[in-house]
């Protein structure tokens, strides 16, 4: 219990810090070679590993303006073999404040001594195909074809 209890002082942190634009708290409690998965055919779609990587996803999603909160989090096991699962939403206001995206997920994680090791976000794919419109275009770093998909292990971004 009071480990749950830390994990959800500790994620508040993490997610206010994102939905203001910063992913740097979350990536610091990423092992150097996490393993990270987003599965579906959306653009959003990744199974990378590295924190760089995770880090240039998690800057797309703070660029297409992805705000999150949790409902429950739940922490068990050893340290050395820790399991963390994170139940909450994810939504897209546009400039105007009308919500033009929402949608469910649950985080499944291992944490190792107090890293995230691997990590895997179940959400609705269709709903996540919804994103893809709302993903900025403009960027160089955001490309309209899906470019997470299947990467090539140890491949850097393009």
């Amino acid at each position: 219990m009071i480990r749950s209890w830390l994990a959800m002082r500790l994620l508040t942190h993490n997610m206010r810090a994102l939905n203001a634009g910063d992913p740097g708290p979350t990536l610091r409690l990423e092992a150097a070679d996490v393993h990270f998965r987003f599965p579906g055919t959306s653009s959003w779609a990744a199974d990378v590993r590295g924190r760089d990587q995770v880090g240039a996803w998690l800057s797309d999603m703070v660029a297409a303006g992805v705000q999150h909160s949790y409902d429950e989090v739940v922490v068990a096991g050893p340290p050395w073999r820790m399991t963390l699962a994170l139940r909450g939403h994810d939504w897209v206001d546009d400039a105007t404040g009308k919500q033009v995206y929402a949608n469910r997920y649950v985080i499944w994680g291992v944490l190792r001594w107090g890293h995230v090791t691997d990590y895997e976000v179940y959400e609705d794919t269709e709903k996540a195909l919804e994103l893809d419109s709302h993903r900025p275009r403009s960027s160089a770093q955001l490309p309209a074809s899906p470019r997470w998909a299947n990467p090539t292990p140890g491949s850097a971004r393009a």
